[in-house]
């Protein structure tokens, strides 16, 4: 088998590309000792307002009491959390965790029918929503297994005047709460209740599930990734290990401005700047941008995790000029490709390289990163956390050398251990060998860093030639009057399928023609649009993610 590891000159200097031993066996661990070692530090920072590591410790403990002693829930039980990034969510997370039980993240922008699937997916028994979201599990609880209902809000675990005018302001002014008719307990109720009853320590394993993580659904049903304690903690210690010494324990600050449902956060921002007894700063709403910058302008910030799509809305926002770069150590992207146009305009406004990263819900976070000591943009995703391994393999599962491209399999603590009561699904990603099938198609190139061409099912096959929309993409971020695209295939009489991009405008002026002349000078001729529309935005994941999906759908309607 063809097993050679050409990154492996490539760590920096003082950086293993092996995992030592995990210095936590559980999660609930690593919150307990790190809440007592910077206790009186800032933690978790919402509107200006922290809860200290003694905060969380103490705050996290009273809600896991009350899910044990008053609900009367017990190990292993799914527990859902559904909000965006307010001070309540690594409270709630942190008990489900502590009381023994699977935290089950869930977005908060669900319509009713993808929080039906998932609440009887997991078998979840409670959840922890915001109200902003408590008309749509309204529709569906009944046919749940849902018996317990915590509410929260933006205000929560704040003063009582600042909590009161936030809460008004939400519910009133903006009217983000829409009327709903159902039973809830606030969560400073379960708090109060909790802080006076005693948590019964459960007794955990490194291998016991503490995620049930459930994947994008962009290209099928939602599954729910299982992801250990050991998985999720491996992941942590990858990614402090890959960052060498470029972080102190205790001095960091982090933009958490990635939903924290979601895996990337999740790991790289909520578990490891708490690892680092750094301060978190929540952003609930990172598509305000003006509201953003105003958020981050002020502060001295270390560390900040986007998208391509926040990258790309920043550096295009006048008052981008407000913001401190000063304290800035590493901004890193992931959760789709970075193109080269947003990162050499981050690198010149911020003064430091964007650094971009790649991995999947079932991965635990991270499975590669760009070395931080680059000088430069590498249009890579870098190579792999140490402990894990990749392998680029063809249509046959046979390894490649390096320079060609296949299918990108990945191995490591981090791998999930399997999807949720999916046993044959499990079976056609995970093999006996552990190595996980991404469905992303890749190469190492010559330097031996990988490099993400495209989603399997994204690929555009063109007169028996792959097109892979990010490529098309990326041209088009460099076309003078354009702010963002897309490229999807459609269905061709000549070619069996054409490339049809969608564009967003940056300069009103710009017409279809000069797109096409730009595409003409980059591309060759198969991977020449055929058709161009202009839209208003383009249709993304909470997250950022352009969904491929929906526009594809959008042109088959538009030819029937």
């Amino acid at each position: 088998m063809f097993i050679d590891r050409p990154w492996l000159k490539l760590y920096p200097p003082g950086v293993a590309s092996d995992l030592p031993p995990l210095p936590y066996a559980t999660l609930p661990d690593m919150i307990e000792e790190c809440g007592r070692k910077f206790a009186g530090k800032p933690a978790f920072d919402s509107l200006g307002v922290a809860l200290s590591f003694d905060d969380i410790l103490r705050k996290s403990e009273a809600f896991a009491a009350y899910l044990q002693k008053d609900l009367g829930l017990k190990k292993g039980d799914r527990v859902a959390v559904m909000m965006p990034n307010v001070l309540a969510y690594p409270v709630a997370l942190f008990g489900i965790l502590r009381a023994g039980m699977i935290a089950v993240s869930v977005n908060p922008l669900y319509t009713a029918r993808e929080l039906e699937h998932q609440m009887k997916d997991s078998g979840a028994v409670a959840i922890v929503i915001f109200e902003g979201s408590l008309h749509v599990l309204q529709e569906v609880i009944g046919n749940t297994q849902v018996k317990h209902v915590i509410r929260t809000a933006v205000g929560d675990l704040m003063p009582f005047l600042k909590s009161m005018l936030i809460n008004f302001v939400i519910r009133k002014v903006k009217k983000l709460v829409k009327p709903y008719n159902m039973q809830a307990t606030p969560i400073e109720d379960a708090l109060a209740k909790g802080a006076s009853l005693t948590l019964d320590l459960p007794k955990l394993l490194s291998a016991d599930i503490a995620f049930l993580q459930y994947t994008g659904g962009t290209t099928g049903v939602s599954k729910g990734a299982a992801l250990s304690h050991s998985n999720v903690l491996s992941n942590v210690e990858q990614t402090r290990i890959a960052g060498g010494t470029l972080f102190n324990e205790g001095s960091e600050t982090g933009i958490t401005a990635l939903p924290m449902y979601h895996i990337a956060a999740l790991v790289l921002n909520c578990f490891f700047v708490y690892r680092l007894g750094g301060r978190q700063i929540l952003i609930a709403n990172p598509r305000d941008i003006a509201g953003f910058i105003k958020t981050i302008a002020h502060t001295r910030f270390s560390f900040l995790l986007g998208v391509n799509t926040l990258y790309n809305a920043l550096v295009n926002h006048p008052n981008i000029g407000t913001v401190d770069f000063s304290g800035l150590k590493l901004s890193s992207g992931g959760a789709a490709a970075i193109q080269q146009a947003v990162a050499d305009r981050w690198q010149k406004i911020s003064g430091k390289v964007l650094v971009e990263g790649y991995g999947l819900t079932e991965t635990s976070g991270a499975a590669t990163i760009c070395p931080h000591t680059l000088p430069v943009f590498s249009a890579t995703v870098g190579i792999p956390v140490p402990g894990c391994d990749v392998q680029i393999r063809d249509d046959a599962g046979n390894p490649q050398p390096q320079g060609q491209r296949g299918q990108i399999y990945i191995s490591g603590p981090n791998v999930m251990t399997g999807y949720w009561k999916k046993p044959d699904e499990t079976a056609t990603v995970l093999g006996e060998d552990g190595f996980l099938a991404t469905g992303d198609v890749g190469v190492l190139n010559e330097q031996g860093m990988l490099k993400i061409v495209d989603r399997v099912k994204d690929m555009i096959i063109v007169s028996g030639f792959n097109v892979y929309p990010n490529e098309i993409e990326e041209v088009l971020a460099k076309c003078p009057g354009v702010l963002e695209s897309a490229a999807v295939g459609v269905l061709s009489a000549e070619s069996g399928e054409s490339v049809k991009v969608f564009v967003v405008k940056k300069d009103p002026a710009l017409t279809q023609d000069q797109v096409k002349s730009f595409c003409r000078e980059q591309l060759t001729g198969y991977k020449m649009p055929r058709e161009i529309e202009f839209i208003a935005a383009l249709p993304k994941s909470p997250v950022g993610k352009v969904l491929r999906r929906e526009l594809r759908d959008a042109a088959k309607k538009k030819t029937a």
